[in-house]
């Protein structure tokens, strides 16, 4: 195949795919941010780091992300899986619940 213009053929320069792919990498990152967080508050509740108070306000906070989360990947007509990026013999980027 060749060139045209000097894009290969292979790249999708629809509006609507570029658009797409950018929000679902964006969407990915923020998951994966979410993920970690999650799991860090986790570890500072076992080890018992932090006050009611505080426990309290990050599961609010972790919650509502997840909310939010849901709610923009029906926006953009997007399933968690969507956002799980293969990473090919290392596995998927975010972990199999």
């Amino acid at each position: 195949m060749t060139e045209f213009g000097g894009i290969p053929p292979r790249i999708d320069t629809e509006p609507e795919s570029v658009e797409r792919g950018l929000v679902t990498l964006v969407l990915t990152l923020v998951e994966l941010l979410r993920q970690l967080m999650e799991r860090q508050a986790l570890r500072r509740v076992d080890a018992g780091d932090l006050t009611d108070t505080q426990i309290e306000r990050i599961g609010t906070t972790l919650m509502l992300l997840e909310q939010r989360m849901d709610e923009l990947r029906d926006h953009f007509g997007l399933t968690p899986e969507d956002l799980n990026i293969d990473l090919g013999p290392l596995g998927t980027l975010l972990p199999r619940d």
